[in-house]
């Protein structure tokens, strides 16, 4: 590996050349082999206010990663014979219970996210409610038979140990875990004390509609959190001793974490996930370039996290940062890192830094480029090179891609939504929707087919005090009520009986929305997978 420090500088320039482009507060990266540490870079600011830098000793909340550390212990009691994976829930939390007519949920099936539940509500401050609640929801779909990603069914893991072990979370994962990998600045949950050593979190100022890079950062609302679905705050110095456990296949540096049979369990394809990827328990398993990579991301409220293990050579990065953008957008940064390390360990030549991400550079503009038309009102937009531009009277707003024919323009006309433009069946650009608008290409008679009259009074916009999820808004479009996400994400709603309906065409899914309290025709409540939201004043 002589030469894999020819790329520290190439990864150096790379990180700080996006953490100023996305406007993060800070990052911190570590690299290590199965050995140690190879390097490790820092930027920006645990706290925006009195400018305390990051380094490699800051703390991070890790989100989701942790629920890898929690499959292990539940992996660690399996080989010691008190648990088993295929053991109804019920053997060892009898008060575990969700409405279903198929076969009982396993341990297994909480581990691999297809036990068919919700993915969770975050409706109280400590999980053991949230889990407990699960009574009033009803199993979607046969256990084992697809993969739906449940915060909800780690929470229920957690407690599940605590009942085995009789012992808090947080002690049985310092005993099995922190200790013996030596990860000595880790703290376990994160209480109020944690709290005083950590980096700020920071989210955008907004939390109602699609960020954007020039909307002011705020420090994200904060709590304590104890559940085996991402409890832990960490180092990236302490991340990589983790990762480097699993580089070695499940051996610690002083002691054997996880068997080799154990180890091929972690690691077996269980599901095969969304994105095409396969997930493991707690882990998630994928080939990239030919190698067999190891991974999970975070996200919280104000932090994002990613690591990522090349098996085959034998390398890991760790990347936590303590501002908006999600684990997607730490993944953005792992993979690219892992590329250069790659090459320079090969002896090749190091790829060049992927271009500056510029969201309003539009390679296919041309294709939206016209006049859509809703009755009276009408949008223009134009190319401009390869810029796609909506002419708003006498000012031209241009818009920036979030993803294939989603578009955002930051200006306050037009904040709340993305602009989806929907294609016909010869993959033509035809119509397009700007929250309940509806626009088409070519002017139609306008007559969306009759809906039932109460949909009206279920349209707008919902707000809760849960600070994961803290508002959606409801839009007709067409003859189909939709659900609209603050960051611009659509869900269909099916109707399956009255004032409720299923959240997704996919008849698979768990998550459901019902309405209630109608005033004057308009619900004032929703009530989406067993989270209250109540009707806002705000558009």
């Amino acid at each position: 590996m002589a030469r894999i420090q020819d790329s520290f500088p190439h990864i150096d320039h790379f990180i700080t050349r996006r953490v100023k482009e996305a406007n993060l507060p800070g990052m911190a990266v570590a690299i290590t082999d199965r050995e140690k540490i190879l390097h490790a870079v820092t930027c920006g600011f645990s706290d925006v206010g009195t400018r305390r830098p990051i380094t490699q000793q800051t703390l991070f909340e890790i989100g989701s990663i942790g629920k890898s550390f929690t499959s292990i212990i539940l992996l660690q009691e399996k080989a010691a014979g008190r648990l088993e994976l295929d053991a109804p829930v019920i053997q060892y939390l009898p008060w575990f219970q969700v409405k279903s007519s198929y076969d009982a949920i396993t341990v297994h099936h909480l581990m691999c996210h297809t036990a068919g539940i919700i993915r969770g509500t975050d409706v109280s401050p400590h999980g053991l409610y949230e889990v407990y609640a699960l009574r009033n929801t009803k199993a979607a779909c046969p256990p084992g038979r697809y993969f739906h990603y449940s915060d909800l069914a780690y929470k229920a893991l957690g407690f599940l140990l605590e009942a085995v072990l009789d012992q808090p979370y947080h002690d049985i994962l310092r005993s099995h875990i922190l200790d013996p990998l030596g990860m000595t600045e880790t703290h376990a949950v994160m209480t109020f004390p944690t709290r005083a050593k950590m980096a700020t979190g920071y989210r955008y100022f907004y939390d109602d509609r699609p960020s954007h890079r020039d909307h002011p950062i705020v420090p994200a609302p904060w709590h304590e959190y104890g559940t085996a679905d991402g409890s832990p705050a960490s180092t990236a110095e302490d991340m990589v001793r983790y990762v480097r456990m699993l580089l070695n296949r499940g051996r610690g540096p002083g002691s054997e974490l996880l068997s080799e049979e154990g180890f091929t369990l972690l690691t077996q394809r269980s599901a095969r996930t969304a994105h095409g990827v396969f997930y493991g328990y707690g882990i998630v398993i994928e080939d990239i370039d030919g190698h067999l990579c190891l991974s999970h991301g975070g996200q919280t409220l104000g932090y994002s996290s990613v690591m990522l293990a090349d098996m085959i050579d034998g390398i890991g990065v760790v990347i936590l940062f303590n501002g908006p953008g999600g684990a997607l957008a730490a993944y953005a940064l792992a993979y690219p890192v892992l590329k250069f390390l790659r090459a320079a360990l090969h002896n090749q030549s190091l790829p060049p830094l992927p271009p500056a991400v510029h969201p309003a550079v539009i390679a296919n503009a041309t294709e939206y480029a016209g006049i859509y038309r809703m009755g009276p009102h009408s949008l223009t937009f134009i190319c401009d090179g390869d810029r796609l531009v909506l002419q708003h009277g006498s000012e031209p707003v241009s818009l920036e891609q979030r993803s294939p024919d989603r578009f955002y323009a930051n200006h306050p006309d037009f904040a709340l939504f993305l602009f989806e433009f929907q294609r016909n069946s010869s993959q033509e650009v035809m119509e397009l929707f700007h929250g309940p608008n509806w626009y088409v290409r070519e002017q139609p008679e306008l007559s969306a087919s009759d809906v039932p009259e109460k949909w009206k009074g279920y349209t707008g916009h919902y707000r809760s005090h849960n600070p994961w999820n803290s508002n959606f808004r409801i839009v007709l479009r067409k003859n189909t009520l939709v659900l609209i996400h603050p960051a611009g994400d659509t869900k269909v709603l099916v109707p399956v009986r009255k004032h409720s309906f299923r959240v997704g065409e996919d008849e698979h899914s768990p998550e459901f929305l019902h309405f209630d309290s109608l005033i004057n025709g308009q619900a004032a409540r929703a009530n989406l997978s067993g989270c209250d939201y109540y009707r806002a004043f705000t558009p």
